[in-house]
């Protein structure tokens, strides 16, 4: 079997025949070079799937899924709440979030926040694009712009607050329950005091400094993610 897994937006079931696009068809056959009868994967909400290549012509590739590899892993839910940044950092970030596990993107205007729109479709590719690269099935959502407070009002998490004021350098485990864990990062000119105090009012925050010196804002994402994956898994 190859090496290839590419996500499906439709239903997939077991001997199951259809087409993929023409993006994905030209994918198959004139980057990755397989020919009929060889499989490869495909997978979405409804697990992981072995696909068998029926028929190839100029511009699609018509498969049949011969079996089930896996099904959808019940993983812990982890969200990450974070100011935009300019394009190709901004790409970068979203992908190796993607890779390290995020289940939710949730963008937030904050008070220094430079980069206030931000382009969802062209997120929901990177996104996509990571998610077959790194193995995983489900898909992250990345959620519509909104404001602190209304991210505030709205979710019920166990929030980690990465504060660069904080002195506590340490995850209390035990103040984790089964909602979803949100990180939450800042904008490149760090939370405003208004901000700060927002925050730390919320039910179930816990503040804590994930490095002493001033990192980037993809930087400062990447880590605080590495640090609590080690530390709740």
């Amino acid at each position: 079997m190859s090496n290839i897994r590419l996500f499906f937006p439709k239903s997939l079931s077991i001997n199951l025949s259809d087409k993929l696009d023409k993006s994905q068809s030209h994918y198959v056959t004139k980057v990755m070079r397989i020919e009929e009868d060889e499989v490869f994967s495909l997978f979405n909400n409804s697990g992981e799937w072995e696909a068998k290549i029926l028929a190839i012509s100029k511009s699609s590739v018509e498969f049949k899924i011969t079996k089930q590899l896996r099904k959808v892993e019940n993983s812990k839910e982890l969200w990450l709440a974070f100011s935009p940044i300019k394009s190709n950092y901004f790409n970068f970030m979203i992908q190796k979030a993607t890779e390290l596990g995020i289940t939710k993107f949730l963008p937030i205007i904050f008070d220094r926040t430079i980069v206030r729109k931000i382009n969802k479709e062209r997120l929901e590719k990177v996104i996509i694009e990571a998610t077959e690269q790194s193995n995983r099935i489900q898909i992250p959502k990345i959620e519509q712009l909104q404001n602190l407070n209304s991210f505030l009002n709205k979710n019920d998490v166990d929030l980690i607050f990465t504060d660069l004021n904080s002195s506590n350098n340490k995850l209390d485990l035990k103040k984790l329950s089964s909602k979803p864990t949100c990180i939450v990062v800042g904008p490149e000119g760090d939370f405003s005091e208004h901000e700060r105090e927002e925050i730390l009012s919320y039910k179930g925050v816990q503040a804590i400094k994930i490095n002493e010196n001033i990192l980037r804002s993809e930087t400062a994402v990447i880590s605080a993610i590495s640090i609590i994956n080690y530390a709740i898994n």
